[in-house]
């Protein structure tokens, strides 16, 4: 419960002045030996923890996928399996999982406010989009996908210029050379944050072509975030875009 949360309850009688002091005197973060949960990262960022799933044992993601959701009502994961989805799914029965994005989440109903375009040079690049796209809609951002719009065909990104234009921010996404974000960073006059993906061929390096392409562009406003890093793009989208929307 936040803290605004936890002083309209005393204010409605529904809780107790001592309840609501024990309640404040916890510490921040709650120590289970193999995790600290972090629950005052909302009242410091506005945004709740996220849990990283790759690699996590089956016993610790299941104790905090239920932690966090008993803590939130909510729980977001990124990297997610098939198998973990199972694992957790036996405690928390209506956890969702996306196999394209990998995202792992109980998600409460919530307004989604302002504008971000998340593009993609191709269709390949779309599981990486998808990650930061549904993050950024987890953390309150509404989210035009425009996906397959690389530079081998620019009338297609051109089409949907308006709706670019339009957004508080842009999310590019991109293998192979990295292109997409330097051409939409010379026709938007928003932040731009490049997202270079391990998709191409062998000179591509894993996405090591892509991240240089973008960290070298000549167009002004881009900011890049690591190779696949859907979730660090779609984090700081979501950020930008509160911003902008309390202007």
């Amino acid at each position: 419960m936040e803290a605004r949360e936890i002083l309209e309850a005393v204010k409605a009688g529904s809780l107790s002045v001592e309840e609501a002091e024990q309640m404040f005197r916890r510490q921040p973060f709650e120590e289970m030996g193999f995790a600290k949960l972090d629950h005052h990262r909302k009242l410091r960022s506005g945004f709740a923890e996220v849990v990283f799933c790759q690699g996590k044992a089956e016993e610790h993601l299941k104790n905090i996928y239920k932690r966090l959701y008993d803590e939130e009502g909510e729980v977001f994961g990124t990297r997610a399996d098939s198998h973990q989805y199972e694992v957790v799914k036996s405690i928390l029965p209506q956890v969702s999982y996306d196999p394209i994005s990998r995202i792992l989440k109980v998600e409460k109903e919530k307004p989604h406010t302002g504008r971000i375009a998340v593009c993609t040079a191709g269709t390949a690049d779309i599981p990486v989009a998808e990650e930061a796209a549904q993050t950024a809609e987890h953390f309150g951002s509404h989210v035009e996908r425009i996906y397959d719009v690389g530079v081998s065909g620019l009338h297609r990104l051109l089409a949907r210029l308006e709706v670019i234009q339009s957004a508080n921010c842009v999310v590019a996404v991109a293998g192979m050379e990295g292109a997409l974000a330097s051409v939409i960073g010379g026709l938007v006059d928003k932040p731009v944050l490049g997202v270079p993906t391990s998709v191409g061929y062998g000179a591509s390096m894993h996405g090591l072509s892509a991240l240089l392409t973008m960290i070298n562009s000549c167009a002004n406003g881009i900011a890049v975030v690591n190779i696949d890093n859907g979730y660090g793009a779609g984090y700081m989208a979501a950020q930008i875009n509160r911003l902008a929307e309390k202007t």
